[in-house]
C-alpha cells in the first residue's frame, strides 16, 4: 500500500474512533507510518485529508450495500439481507457516526459525502421497495419507508452504543423487519 493510501485509511480509522478533532495530523501520520512531508504532499491539509477518508468510507459502505441490495431476491430479503449483514455495531456505522460530529457537519466539504451517501442509501432502498411494490410483493410508500429503514438503522446503532450491546440494535432492525413484512 502507498503512503498515499495509508494516510486515507489511517484517517478513516481515526475518524471513526476519535471524531474529527481528535484526528491530529500526528496520529494520521504515526499510524500510516508517514512524515508531515509526505502528507502534505499527497494532501493540502487535514480538511483535504478527511474529505478523501468520509468519500472512501462512504464509497465502501455503498458498494457493500449495493451488493446486497441488487441479489436476486425479493425486495423484502434484499433488505432483510442488508439490516443483518455483519457490522461492527458498537463501533458506529462509518458515515452515521460522523453526521453526528459538529466539526464535519459545520463543513459543506465534509458534510456533502455523508449527505450523498445517505441520499443514495435511501433512493437504492426506495428502488428496490417500489420493485417489490410493482411485483405484489409489499403494499407500502416506497419513499417513506425507505427513510424509516435509514432512520431506524441508525437509531439502532445509537442505542446499542449507549447500551454498550448489540441487543438494542438487533431489536431494531426485527422490529422494522416484522412491520415491512407485515406490508408483504
Amino acid at each position: 500500500m502507498d503512503t498515499a493510501e495509508r494516510l486515507i485509511t489511517s484517517t478513516q480509522e481515526l475518524l471513526r474512533e476519535r471524531g474529527y478533532v481528535g484526528t491530529s495530523p500526528k496520529a494520521i501520520q504515526q499510524r500510516a507510518g508517514a512524515g508531515q512531508g509526505s502528507m502534505y504532499h499527497h494532501f493540502t491539509g487535514k480538511p483535504d485529508l478527511a474529505r478523501a477518508a468520509l468519500t472512501r468510507s462512504a464509497a465502501e459502505l455503498r458498494a457493500l450495500a449495493d451488493q446486497l441490495l441488487s441479489a436476486d431476491d425479493t425486495a423484502v430479503n434484499r433488505v432483510e439481507a442488508y439490516l443483518r449483514r455483519e457490522r461492527d455495531v458498537l463501533r458506529g456505522c462509518p458515515i452515521g457516526r460522523l453526521a453526528q460530529d459538529p466539526d464535519i457537519i459545520a463543513s459543506p466539504s465534509l458534510r456533502a459525502p455523508l449527505d450523498e451517501t445517505f441520499a443514495w442509501l435511501r433512493g437504492k432502498l426506495a428502488d428496490v421497495l417500489a420493485e417489490g411494490r410493482e411485483r405484489g410483493e409489499l403494499d407500502l410508500d416506497p419513499v417513506t419507508t425507505a427513510a424509516t429503514i435509514v432512520a431506524v438503522l441508525q437509531g439502532g446503532y445509537v442505542l446499542a452504543r449507549a447500551a454498550d450491546s448489540v441487543e438494542p440494535f438487533d431489536q431494531a432492525v426485527t422490529g422494522v423487519l416484522a412491520l415491512l413484512k407485515g406490508a408483504a
